[in-house]
This record gives structure tokens, C-alpha cells and sequence, in this order.
């Protein structure tokens, strides 16, 4: 690790102001993967700006009935609240599956949407990597890549992004606010992961040098009804090789609404649209959540390593599915 500086900002205009005059600084909150790639030289800030002493580390309900989550709130006080436990259960579901009880108690909710993905070849700085080094190549394409992207991939980078807590909340529309030199801004969850394409280092819509000072989760009664369930190659805390976050409301037999997000599928937490399509309207039961599953993997292209993807996958989202509308029954 080469030697860095270091300040603490006390209040959010002038924590973006120390970075705005000096681009070769990274935020840090947490730390817990950011302090781990400078470690490894994937990221080398020559500043570092400590943002744990400002005031976003609150959790209030809105207005509308939904709530605000300030970006230094850690993920253990984010799982723990008895409000984001009653009205968005998934989201308290998906923080305790993410990592140890020692990580959560450091991480953040901001700190967590920005996290890089865990490919090896990314995190081993003597190899090539569209990512950290734009037109180096991609070597997972040809390599290890078994737990890599099905979906939304493209030649220039088939790595996952590994965040549990983003796949939760792009099933429930959240939107992110941030502070940049020119003022605050918003950006819709999906719209703030950027697609791969041949840009695979342009990973956020995030302006240059903008902190995240929150995430605002919309009222969503049928939230109330959701499961998040990840699938990971040992039973401690791991990364997932594919996880789902899915709600439904269901009457009469029949599907009213339905949210689903897919994890570990795809460079960013994936919004399954066409299947949510196949839900909407049709009967609760096995052969809906089949083919609601088959249209959304329908656009899967799985490499050599990981077509167990795509059946994992589909069983994974018909047994959720399943759980959800039994449990609507009781």
C-alpha cells in the first residue's frame, strides 16, 4: 500500500469540497472494500476523506409513507431497525445474508452500492482487466468466470457486481441522492448503475467526485410481502452466485403486483422486467412462475462456466415465488 493522506470532513459541502480540489482522493466510510483494494494496489487514492462523522447516519420514514436511509448508516443498524424489518423485510434480509457481523458493523449502505465486483482478475493488478485498465482485455471471458455475468454482459467484461443490499433495493424503485460540487442531485436505482457495454470502467451515473448522501425508498405496501434469498457455495457469509429479492401481492389466486430483482447475474443488481410482466394478472401458481422465470433468462447468455446460472436461476425464482404466494395463503 503506498502512503496516502488523510482529513475528516465534518459536514458534506466541504467533504465534496476536499475532493473537488483534489481528484486523486476517494471517500471512506466503512472501508471494508476500499481499504482492501488499496491493499492489493487496485486502488491507490492519494487521499483519503473520512465521512463517518457527518450527519447521514439516520433512518426516518418520509412523508409518503416510504423512508430515508442515510449513506453512513451501517448495514447492522440498517437490518436491525424495526421499521425497515416491518415495511421492507427483504431489505433487512438481504444486509444479514451480505457478511459477517463484524463487516456490518462497519460497512454502510452508501459505501455498499458503490463496492467493485470480486473478479480475480480484477482484484490481481498483475493481470488485464477492462475494468481497472480500460482496453487491457478481458481474460475471464476465456478463464474463470463460473461465477460470473449471464446477463447484460458483453465482450469487454462479464463480472458480477456483488452488492446483496442493491438487489433489494431495485425491486422497490429506491432512488439515490448524492451531493456534488454543482449541488444535490437524484438518480432513479436503475438508472444508477450504468450498463457494461464497452465501458465496463464507467460503472455509476454518479457526476465526478459526488458523494452518495442517501437512499430514499418509495411507500410500496406490497414491500411488506417480500423475501430476499441468496445461494452462495458455502453456508458463512460469501458473495452469492445468485440471489433473488421478490414480493407479490396476491388475491384471489391471482397476482396484483409483483417485484423481482435478480443478483449475481449481471454487472449490475438486474430488475426483472419481463418476468414481473408475466406475473402481473396471472394465476399464483407454479406454471406462471415457470414462465415468468423463462422470460426473463430467455435473454441469459451464459459462458462455458456458468450456464448453471440460468437453472439455478429459474429454480431459484419459481421457489421464492412459491414461498411468497403460500405464505399469502396462511
Amino acid at each position: 500500500m503506498r502512503e496516502f493522506g488523510y482529513r475528516r470532513a465534518h459536514d458534506v459541502v466541504g467533504a465534496v469540497a476536499l475532493l473537488d480540489a483534489d481528484p486523486d482522493a476517494r471517500f471512506v466510510g466503512g472501508g471494508t472494500n476500499l481499504v482492501d483494494l488499496m491493499k492489493t494496489g487496485v486502488e491507490r487514492p492519494g487521499r483519503l476523506v473520512d465521512i463517518r462523522e457527518l450527519p447521514l447516519d439516520h433512518i426516518e420514514s418520509t412523508p409518503d409513507g416510504g423512508l430515508r436511509v442515510g449513506a453512513t448508516v451501517t448495514n447492522s443498524d440498517l437490518a436491525a431497525h424495526p421499521e425497515v424489518r416491518r415495511r421492507y423485510p427483504a431489505l433487512a434480509q438481504a444486509v444479514l445474508a451480505g457478511a459477517s457481523g463484524q463487516l456490518r458493523n462497519m460497512a454502510t449502505v452508501g459505501g455498499n452500492l458503490l463496492q467493485r465486483t470480486r473478479c480475480g482478475y480484477f482484484t490481481d493488478i498483475t493481470k488485464p482487466c477492462n475494468k481497472r485498465d480500460p482496453g487491457s482485455g478481458c481474460p475471464a471471458v476465456t478463464g474463470e468466470h463460473h461465477n460470473h455475468a449471464v446477463l447484460g454482459a458483453s465482450d469487454h467484461c462479464v463480472a458480477v457486481h456483488p452488492s446483496d443490499l442493491g438487489v433489494a433495493l431495485t425491486a422497490f424503485d429506491a432512488t439515490v441522492s448524492y451531493e456534488s460540487a454543482d449541488g444535490p442531485g437524484e438518480i432513479p436505482i436503475g438508472a444508477f448503475y450504468l450498463p457494461v457495454g464497452d465501458t465496463p470502467h464507467r460503472e455509476t451515473a454518479l457526476p465526478p467526485g459526488a458523494l452518495i448522501t442517501g437512499v430514499t425508498l418509495p411507500a410500496s405496501p406490497v414491500a411488506a410481502h417480500a423475501r430476499y434469498r441468496k445461494v452462495r457455495e458455502r453456508a458463512s457469509y460469501a458473495f452469492a452466485i445468485g440471489s433473488v429479492a421478490a414480493a407479490l401481492d396476491v388475491r384471489d389466486g391471482v397476482v396484483r403486483e409483483a417485484r423481482l430483482a435478480l443478483g449475481a447475474v449481471a454487472s449490475r443488481p438486474w430488475r426483472a422486467t419481463a418476468a414481473e410482466r408475466v406475473l402481473t394478472g396471472a394465476p399464483a401458481d407454479a406454471v406462471t412462475f415457470a414462465a415468468a422465470a423463462d422470460a426473463e433468462l430467455a435473454a441469459a447468455r451464459p459462458l462455458p462456466g456458468n450456464a448453471y446460472k440460468v437453472t439455478l436461476m429459474r429454480n431459484l425464482v419459481v421457489a421464492v415465488l412459491g414461498e411468497l404466494t403460500e405464505e399469502a395463503a396462511r
